[in-house]
């Protein structure tokens, strides 16, 4: 398609037709936090083994009655690595089911060296990453390096079915992967079905090698806080009941709520929990990087009495902006600085995480939305264990919050023009089988079996899909290009809810938002903010502008877990004759027929 041609639905025909679902009932909850202790935070650092031979076997574990380790200090008060040599940085991922209460209530979990939050990744933009993955659960697994750019690496993108088949029970996978043109603020996680639900993530923050813009602000000392919603079920059980004809409360199209959330992995239930600590040091500035790392809502973050000034957006730097709070949706990040000259007599703060309830559509008995930390200022003296304050102060100045659309890359990136333009549509139905399901047009997305859409395209090269929209292997939805274009993708949510959607292996321009279906509005081409995973609210569109100039598969879907799991994804087959030239290890390719 020329770039003369003004739109182009993607086709994709399925068998089962979707049916119109019905609206949701948006139900508010507002509960009241029961205070507690003080967060100790507590050290251990629980490493895998290496191994010579991925077939290896290993011990899987089965509910296992080992417990929670506290994750260390250095998970979230950064080393300050900027500026070292480029150099291999080696880490060692061990993946196993056990027993943990972050909240206060026990809960199976799955996690990473026994701890959660898992260990930080911290490294510079030209180092290579090495970390070697086992799995010790009894289900296949693997680690997605959210926002990552993996050029010329697509087969350790970590997508389960997509980019590898995911690492068999027993078995290990070492990634090896260079940083390329990627710093900022992200995360790793897990990538098969809602495994990080239970709690396979951690953070991973990349210094940039090029100094930062003319008269951009400095700081002192970088800080990780990690926001998530939380469920007391396993997410397993959560998932079964959603995909039932019954739904988890009767209504089919009702998404799981969570019971409560965690802030750097400690939150509050009831009468138990802990609350998590910074204590930091007065008249200093601080980057607090922070990352929605949950499964479902929006979280809205702030501290009293200090105003957030935010610098960056999932990787892309932007003008400073000052603000009362910011709500962050599923999988985003944003760097905020905070200058610690608060007058406060007893110098003790609370860190509010307060879990977005817009999109809850039934009650949770004991629910807590309220999730909060301690700011605790080194020279307070006689200091309560926690702040005394229960209503929310704002920043001490009449700021009001983060508004997306003032945010401005700070670095002047202008897109090329576009080449290519498709259309998709969203939707969330019932389809003529009795299931209900995610949709991108009219397909529903399942991950393949025994082998993976890489691994195919790198048999079959351009002969495997045809250029523009296809649908392959009954449930693969996709755009293949073949050569190098500026693709324009108008989504239009027709679906009564949000979706943050996340495009792999691309940080996107964000052309241009609005109401109802896209009908040729003016973009912005002038500064557009990139950032690669983008909030579309309900019953609106987004065009989102990318070039296909890296070689592999990519997926582009919701990262609500529960909607993923559904079918919510599609993928972006870029340069498959490329793909063909890919390097994939035997070890990727021998699990799939494990």
């Amino acid at each position: 398609m020329s770039s003369s041609q003004t739109s182009s639905e993607a086709t994709d025909p399925k068998a089962a037709v979707p049916q119109p679902r019905k609206s949701r009932k948006i139900l508010l909850c507002f509960l009241a936090l029961v205070v507690i202790l003080g967060l100790g935070l507590g050290l251990g650092l629980g490493l895998g083994l290496k191994h010579k031979d991925s077939k290896e076997e290993v011990s899987v574990s089965s509910n296992s009655t080992v417990t929670l380790q506290a994750s260390p200090e250095t998970n979230f008060v950064l080393n300050g690595l900027q500026g070292e040599p480029s150099q291999t940085r080696t880490f060692f991922f061990t993946i196993s089911e056990l027993v943990g209460a972050p909240d206060g209530v026990q809960k199976r979990m799955l996690v990473v060296n026994g701890m959660y939050p898992g260990p930080t990744i911290e490294a510079n933009q030209g180092d290579r990453i090495i970390v070697n993955v086992t799995n010790h659960l009894e289900n296949v697994t693997s680690i997605h390096w959210h926002g990552l750019f993996q050029n010329q690496t697509n087969f350790y993108d970590g997508t389960a079915g997509i980019t590898e088949c995911g690492i068999p029970p027993g078995q290990f996978l070492v990634y090896n992967f260079t940083l390329g043109e990627f710093s900022g603020t992200t995360w790793w996680h897990a990538h098969y079905s809602t495994q990080y639900t239970d709690g396979i993530s951690g953070a991973l923050i990349v210094y940039p090698t090029d100094p930062a813009p003319k008269g951009f602000p400095s700081w002192d000392q970088d800080l990780v806080i990690q926001v998530n919603d939380w469920y007391h079920t396993f997410s397993s059980e959560l998932l079964a009941a959603y995909l039932s004809s019954n739904g988890i409360d009767g209504t089919p199209v009702d998404e799981p709520v969570p019971d409560g959330g965690t802030l750097n992995g400690v939150g509050q239930w009831g009468q138990g929990g802990d609350h998590f600590n910074f204590t930091v040091d007065p008249n200093k500035t601080y980057r607090l990087r922070l990352i929605n790392t949950g499964s479902f809502a929006s979280i809205r973050f702030s501290i009293d009495n200090h105003p957030l000034t935010i610098i960056e957006a999932d990787g892309t730097l932007v003008q400073p902006y000052t603000v009362s709070g910011l709500t962050i949706a599923v999988a985003q990040r944003y760097s905020v600085l905070i200058r610690t000259n608060g007058t406060q007599s007893d110098g003790t703060y609370w860190m509010r995480s307060e879990i977005q309830t817009d999109m809850f559509t039934y009650n949770v008995t004991g629910q807590n939305v309220d999730i909060r930390g301690v700011l605790k200022y080194s020279n307070a003296q006689d200091a309560p264990a926690l702040p005394v304050a229960q209503k929310d102060p704002g920043a001490g100045k009449k700021l009001r919050d983060m508004n997306t659309t003032f945010l401005v890359p700070a670095i002047a990136d202008v897109p090329p023009n576009r080449s290519r333009e498709y259309t998709v549509k969203v939707s969330m139905e019932n389809t003529t089988d009795g299931r209900f399901l995610a949709f991108f047009n009219t397909t529903s997305w399942e991950p393949l079996v025994g082998t993976s859409t890489l691994l195919t395209v790198h048999q079959d090269g351009a002969s495997y899909a045809p250029e523009g929209g296809s649908l392959q292997n009954s449930t693969q939805f996709m755009i293949t290009e073949d050569t190098i274009q500026t693709v324009d993708l108008i989504i239009n949510n027709l679906d009564d809810g949000d979706h943050p959607f996340h495009l792999h292996g691309h940080r996107p321009w964000i052309m241009g938002t609005g109401a109802g279906r896209y009908n040729g509005t003016a973009l912005n081409t002038k500064n557009p903010l990139r950032r690669d995973t983008v909030l579309i609210p309900a019953f609106s569109w987004t065009v989102l502008r990318f070039i296909t100039d890296n070689p592999g598969v990519w997926a582009l879907h919701c990262h609500i877990a529960w909607h993923m799991a559904s079918g919510l994804l599609m993928q972006i087959n870029s340069l498959p004759s490329n793909s063909t030239q890919l390097a994939i290890p035997q070890q990727i390719v021998d699990q799939c027929s494990s």
